[in-house]
């Protein structure tokens, strides 16, 4: 049995009592509860976030392994370099921060999903996360083709700490590039691991690897407790940290 959150003065639990490996659904930690602010603040601190479908309540997953994206190592492959570099020079093509959080996050919704039948970005966690985009902990990294929404990817920041949670595409590498624009932007503000939650092969052919949920936990507390970005736009001359880090502090590199 999982607790059940009857209200908000109900704590989440330790992460270490989510169903383990072998159960019917490994890392469930909780249910119940609303996306209040305070909750999701409550919960990415702890390394555990919302993950459920249409007519469900809301689940509490803290997963065993963690898979997480350390920024230096992430892997800019010939190809992939070039399409970066072409896009950032083509007229017509843009990256943008923030410019319409609510259609990324919408538009991630309704992304085809393999193995998938519907989207865990249900309407009740659109709104909770538009509602923290208005307060300054959720960002949207957007790619733009002739003015229209290529593709792009939304996240959650506390202190120097990234969370990743979904990202689409429209056109052919879209959101590859905007993945390439938020490992130079976390370059430049000092930012030195990305949350990726579940292990998919996309994000493991980019760099990404998969860590015990007790490092992962040990990773946080100095990093959400870090100083808050104070300006989350885009600045071409991000672009030139694209082939690795120039200078990330102690607490920003891999084990």
């Amino acid at each position: 049995m999982i607790p059940w959150l009857h209200d908000a003065a109900d704590p989440l639990p330790d992460p270490h009592q989510a169903l383990p490996k072998g159960s019917e659904a490994p890392g469930l930690l909780a249910a119940g509860g609303e996306l209040t602010p305070a909750r999701l603040r409550e919960a990415y601190g702890k390394g555990v976030f919302p993950w459920y479908g249409e007519d469900q309540p809301v689940l509490w997953w803290s997963p065993d392994p963690r898979m997480v994206m350390y920024v230096d190592e992430f892997h800019l492959s010939h190809t992939l370099r070039k399409t970066v570099r072409k896009f950032a020079r083509t007229k017509g093509r843009e990256v943008r921060f923030d410019s319409d959080f609510r259609a990324v996050i919408t538009a991630c919704a309704h992304a085809p999903r393999e193995g998938q039948a519907g989207t865990w970005i249900v309407p009740e966690m659109i709104e909770a996360y538009c509602h923290w985009h208005h307060l300054g902990v959720t960002h949207s990294v957007e790619t733009w083709i002739d003015g229209e929404l290529a593709g792009g990817l939304y996240l959650v920041n506390i202190g120097r700490m990234v969370y990743g949670e979904s990202m689409f595409a429209r056109r052919t590498d879209a959101s590859k590039i905007a993945f390439a624009a938020l490992i130079c932007f976390c370059r430049a503000h000092g930012i030195g691991l990305i949350d990726c939650q579940q292990r998919t092969g996309h994000l493991a052919s980019l760099g990404g690897r998969e860590i015990s949920r007790a490092a992962f936990e040990l990773e946080l507390p100095p990093r959400t407790g870090g100083p808050a970005i104070p300006d989350w736009s885009y600045d071409a001359a991000m672009w030139d940290l694209l082939d690795g880090p120039t200078d990330l502090h102690p607490q920003d590199t891999g084990p």
